[in-house]
């Protein structure tokens, strides 16, 4: 029982101690010893991070939802992918992305803006971000119709294409190197979009199915997925946010025996059951995260936490 006791109380809190022209991966290792409740998780995410990128026989995604697409935080992921080996993410992510990457002008705002006003002015309102009705659906209808009309009478149009395919094609007339799309493009990584058809990106696609040979076969992004898993013994994520972009990385890697290296940056509460909420931990026991696994969940919004953490590993 005394051996016990002596090691749970090896590590003393220490004071953390700023100075003037600290680095931030100062400021991490700084923050170590510090006690301090779920910093310790963001410093723990962050000597994973750095691990699973030093792994070169790791497969690694990345997956994020839509919403902070339409922040400053766009341009964040849209420098990361050339890390990653695939990205999965929401239907929503090929709105916004396509949308500023077309001009659209994305505001500051409020939470507590009277939303029957901005609907008689025509803005939108995602959670403190404004935009414009024209700044966000004409901005993007226009881009996608410019875009999609440039591939169906393209030589190489195929008639039918997975959603991994035609993202790429995207990527590949975009212009703006910003875009996530774009920077996928560039460095060939793949962007898995299970949820394609749930968005203005899919309701345009769906319009254009009707009068033209053109078919989105969603079952080979499936299927390629599951050579990921397959052909890959170690694998790794950083999920951010959850929903179906988290889940079906952590789906389709149980079929290896489960990640290696995991980070999961969340707001969600695990009480309600939900999947956004749910631990790391609890992906151990349906198989999709390994028992012996790296991992951590830290809890915060990725707004504030995912810089310090990119900015730490220098991952730019």
């Amino acid at each position: 029982m005394e051996k016990l006791k002596r090691s749970i109380l090896k590590r003393p809190v220490i004071d953390m101690r700023l100075k003037k022209g600290m680095r931030v991966s100062e400021l991490i290792g700084s923050m170590e010893s510090i006690g301090g409740f779920s910093a310790q998780h963001m410093v723990r995410g962050v000597k994973i991070l750095e691990k699973m990128m030093d792994d070169k026989s790791a497969f690694n995604f990345l997956s994020f939802p839509a919403d902070i697409v339409s922040t400053g935080i766009r341009g964040v992921l849209a420098s990361m992918v050339k890390h990653f080996d695939a990205i999965i993410t929401t239907g929503g992510t090929l709105d916004h992305d396509i949308a500023r990457a077309a001009g659209g002008r994305y505001s500051l705002g409020s939470f507590g803006a009277d939303d029957s006003e901005l609907h008689k002015m025509g803005v939108y309102r995602l959670g403190n971000v404004f935009i414009e009705n024209k700044e966000y659906g004409q901005k993007l209808e226009d881009a996608f119709t410019a875009i999609m009309g440039d591939i169906y009478s393209s030589k190489g149009y195929k008639k039918e294409y997975s959603a991994s395919e035609l993202i790429y094609e995207f990527g590949k007339r975009i212009k703006d190197n910003g875009s996530i799309i774009r920077q996928a493009y560039l460095n060939n990584v793949p962007i898995f979009n299970p949820g394609i058809l749930d968005g203005a990106f899919g309701t345009q696609l769906s319009i254009f199915a009707q009068d033209h040979d053109f078919k989105l076969n969603l079952i080979k992004d499936e299927l390629l997925l599951s050579d990921i898993a397959f052909d890959n013994k170690v694998t790794g994520a950083l999920m951010i946010g959850g929903g179906i972009s988290k889940h079906h990385v952590i789906w389709w890697n149980q079929f290896k025996g489960g990640l290696d290296y995991a980070v999961y940056i969340t707001t969600a509460t695990q009480y309600d059951g939900s999947l956004s909420g749910a631990r790391l931990q609890e992906a151990v026991s349906w198989g999709k995260i390994k028992e012996g696994a790296d991992y951590v969940t830290v809890d915060g919004d990725a707004t504030i936490i995912l810089p310090i953490m990119i900015s730490a590993i220098n991952m730019v």
